[in-house]
Formats: structure tokens, C-alpha cells, sequence
């Protein structure tokens, strides 16, 4: 049953939030420039209106996660901070003598209540609606990348990433005291997981017994990621790596582990609409469905600025056929060329390799044919033989005995004439610096938000992280152009 919110009309102590939660402060500008009932009216269909127990009120629940990204914190932290920090009680319209939740109701919030929602597409709806409303999106363009999020989990073994995070809290507590070396338990040496577990169990009950330490900030974060890490192994001992990450690449020597986040963001830095995948996907495929959510919230669209990733032909004719400008220069190995079996092979713009559907990238790439008759020249990409050889999808594309594996292009520069006429033009380089604007987004995604590492495991997880984050960040926006006006 949903619980009664009415605990912060009645408090004799409201007025400490006048005092110490000033008109200029971030939370209460956000309570103030946002109407939450919203949240209500998506997830009142989760819970019983007048049976059972009271639960902590879903707006008050939602807001905890809203903490949690604007100040990038843990679950056990967030509540840590909400018992004495002021401005995080005004903003969970909690009286200031108000008890606060369990940490565990985080997860079970996110788990229970966020799941079959379409929170992304809701929440960003939701920015965009308050910006079009306060006048503040006034462009009709949007500019697309894609910014990729590591596993919480990476490709490490269970027991291995549980050994990292029980080494960081060691090394953490030496710092303070040597001495406490010889009051923890061995380590594990066998390959059971639930052994590793069992050790860091103990490691974490060792440094509850001892406050002196376990309060020491930098100790404290540390054992609460391990504690953590330890409650999702409790649950799954099997975990042997987040089961929907894959790998993608970001150049042709470096990798990642985890997920994407295909984003489309208004030419004022206000997030219009975002796709979380796996890891792996090409970014271009998912132009049109930016395009399309975009202009669902409301968005007025007349130009779409992006990198070289999408200037795919189907992109070139869909922005034709909608009469968008496209402003993405062409790339020779995409838009130029003809290729066969173009669902099995997709084309990595920032390593500038063909990727196989087992996510298998090129190791590397040859042009052949005359120089001097560009028609008839082929970019050739070759393949790990060792690997397409034990590969699940062999069959068909790797054939048995043969010494190498190619995938070719067939280069034709004479294509795209308009397109490429447009790329020279003066106004395309002009609007083309505006890219930049979008990359600045993503590292404040990540690096002020904690959106480079997922905080759980499985794709539903990162897309409740990345609606949240996006919605925080979106409000942030609002508030400066707000104060710019």
C-alpha cells in the first residue's frame, strides 16, 4: 500500500529547511521546477492502494535514485547522507526528524517497481516537455553520438573481481593501520566463489567490529562497494560476468566491455532522446530511431549533426526522404562502396574496421586495384583465422582448410554526389562545429554522474541507470538556462 506523505505538512520543524536549504540550492530549485506526481501516476498500477503494509511512497523512492546520480553516490551512502544532510530531506519531502529507508529498498524499488517501464523514453519526455514549456529549446537540431558504459562486472572470474574489491578495502585500511594485517583471515585458495565470498564476509565483519576504521571515509566507500558486489554474488554465485555486456571498441587497439548509449541531444545541450544496447552495435542504425523519439516529445526537427557513423546510405535516404539536413561526413568504407552480407558485417567508425556478427573486429586492412581507377579498387579487411575457426557462426562464412578470412568493399567515389557536394559547402562546416557540444555531454555523463561504469549487472540495469542520470542531467541544464534567461 502506498504510504502517506503527509508527515512534512505536520512537522513543528519546517522551518529549519528555510535556514539551511537556501532558494539557490540545486534540490530545492529541482522541487520547484518539477511536478513528480508523474512518477505516481507510471507505477500506482505496482501497488496495492488500500491493502498491506505501508511502502515508502514511490515519488520519495524515485528521488532516492535521483540522489544517487546527481551526487554520484552508492545505495548505503545515499541513505548514510540523507540521515543528516538537510537538502537531501527537503528534497525527499521528508520532516527533518523523519527516519530514513533501508538501503535494500533501493534494490528492490529498481528491481520490482522500475521493471517493464519505459523509463528512458518517460523521463527524457518529461525534460523535454519543461524546456519546451519554459521556452528554452528554441533550435530544430539535434546532434547524435553514442558514449559507451564498462560492466560493473567486467571479463574478470567471479572470484577475481571479488579479490579486487576486497584488496581495495585491504589496501584502503593499511593506509590507516599496518597493524591490521595480522587480524585478517588468510585468503581464499581455492577456485570456489562461495569461499571468496565467505572471505569477504569476514573481512567485512572484522571492520564493523572496529568504527574507529570502518568511519574513515575512504575506508567506509570501499567496504560498501564490496558489500555491495557481495549481496549480488549472494544472489548469484554463477555470475561469471554481466550476462548482456558485450564487447565493443573504441579504436582498432582498444576495447570495452559493457554497453552503449545512443544519444540525440538539442543544439541547447538538453538530452532528446537516448537507446541503450549492448556493447557491440554499429552507432548508425540507430539514427532514425533517435530521429523518431526525438521528435515524439515534441522536438521540431530540421537538422541532425553526427560523426562520421551515420552516413549510412539508408541514413542519407531516410534524411532526404524527411527532408532533414544530414551533417555527417562521408566515409569511403560505408558510403562509397558496395558490400555483400551487410547484416554480418557492420563498420566501426572509430577503429575504422568491419566488425563480424560474433563481434570479431579486422585485424587488418589492404586496398587493391589500379590506383588510377578508383571504380575498380576494393579496401579488404582480414580477419583472426585462429578465431573464425572455433567460431559459433563458421558455418557459412568461414570455410574449413582455408588460410585466411577477408571481408571486401568495392570503392566507388562517384556516389553520394549531393551528399559530398554538401560536405564542401561552407554552411555543412559551420554547423559541423557544433559536434563537440555532444562530447562534452558524454564525459559529464561519466564523469560527474557515474555513467562510465554500470552500477548493476544485465541491460535492464543500465537502462534504469541512464534514465536517471539523463533526467538529472537534463534538470541541471534547465535550471542554468533558466538562470541565463
Amino acid at each position: 500500500m502506498i504510504s502517506n506523505r503527509s508527515s512534512l505538512i505536520l512537522s513543528p520543524y519546517l522551518e529549519i529547511y528555510d535556514i539551511v536549504v537556501p532558494k539557490d540550492n540545486i534540490l530545492r530549485q529541482i522541487n520547484e521546477l518539477v511536478d513528480f506526481s508523474f512518477i505516481l501516476e507510471e507505477l500506482k498500477d505496482k501497488y496495492c492502494l488500500n491493502n498491506g503494509r505501508n511502502a515508502v511512497h514511490p515519488i520519495r523512492m524515485f528521488k532516492y535514485l535521483l540522489l544517487k546520480s546527481i551526487f554520484d553516490l552508492s545505495d548505503v551512502d545515499v541513505v548514510e547522507r540523507s540521515k543528516y544532510d538537510m537538502s537531501f530531506k527537503y528534497f525527499l519531502e521528508m520532516a527533518p526528524e523523519d527516519p530514513v529507508i533501508n538501503p535494500s529498498t533501493l534494490t528492490k524499488f529498481r528491481k520490482l517497481r522500475l521493471k517493464d517501464m519505459s523509463l528512458l523514453d518517460m523521463l527524457i519526455g518529461k525534460t523535454v516537455e519543461i524546456a519546451l514549456e519554459k521556452e528554452i529549446i528554441q533550435s530544430k537540431t539535434i546532434i547524435v553520438d553514442a558514449t559507451h558504459t564498462k560492466s560493473r562486472y567486467t571479463q574478470k572470474s567471479p572470484k577475481e573481481f571479488l579479490q579486487e574489491k576486497s584488496k581495495n578495502v585491504r589496501k584502503a585500511v593499511y593506509q590507516i593501520d599496518e597493524s591490521m594485517k595480522s587480524e585478517f583471515p588468510s585468503k581464499s585458495t581455492s577456485n570456489e566463489v562461495k569461499e571468496e565470498v565467505d572471505y569477504c564476509k569476514e573481512i567485512i565483519s572484522i571492520l564493523e567490529k572496529k568504527p574507529q576504521l570502518a568511519s574513515i571515509p575512504a575506508i567506509k566507500e570501499k567496504i560498501n562497494v564490496l558489500k555491495e558486489v557481495v549481496g549480488d554474488y549472494t544472489e548469484q554465485l554463477s555470475f561469471s560476468s554481466d550476462p548482456d555486456a558485450r564487447i565493443g571498441h573504441k579504436t582498432a587497439d582498444s576495447s570495452f566491455f559493457g554497453f552503449k548509449t545512443h544519444i540525440a541531444m538539442s543544439d541547447e545541450r538538453i538530452i532528446t532522446a537516448a537507446v541503450v544496447t549492448t556493447g557491440e552495435k554499429s552507432d548508425g542504425k540507430y539514427l532514425q530511431e533517435l530521429i523518431k523519439k526525438s521528435k515524439a516529445t515534441g522536438m521540431g526537427i530540421e537538422t541532425v549533426i553526427g560523426d562520421t557513423a551515420y552516413s549510412e546510405k539508408e541514413n542519407i535516404q531516410y534524411a532526404n526522404q524527411n527532408k532533414i539536413q544530414l551533417v555527417s561526413k562521408l566515409n569511403p568504407n560505408i558510403t562509397h562502396g558496395t558490400r555483400k552480407k551487410e547484416n554480418e558485417f557492420e563498420f566501426n567508425k572509430d577503429a575504422g574496421m568491419y566488425v563480424c556478427k560474433a563481434g570479431h573486429m579486422a585485424i587488418r586492412k589492404a586496398r587493391i586495384g589500379k590506383k588510377n581507377q578508383s571504380n575498380n579498387q576494393q579496401q579488404v579487411y582480414y580477419f583472426d583465422i585462429e578465431k573464425c575457426k572455433v567460431c559459433p557462426f563458421r558455418e557459412g562464412c568461414y570455410k574449413e582448410g582455408a588460410k585466411s578470412k577477408t571481408y571486401s568493399v568495392s570503392i566507388k567515389s562517384t556516389e553520394h554526389k549531393e551528399q559530398e557536394a554538401f560536405q564542401n559547402s561552407e554552411e555543412f562546416k559551420e554547423l559541423a562545429r557544433s559536434r563537440y557540444k555532444i562530447e562534452a555531454k558524454n564525459s559529464e555523463l561519466k564523469h560527474r554522474h557515474g555513467y562510465d561504469t554500470a552500477s548493476s549487472a544485465g541491460l535492464l540495469g543500465i537502462e534504469i541507470q541512464g534514465a536517471i542520470t539523463i533526467f538529472a542531467v537534463n534538470l541541471k541544464r534547465i535550471i542554468t538556462l533558466i538562470k541565463g534567461k
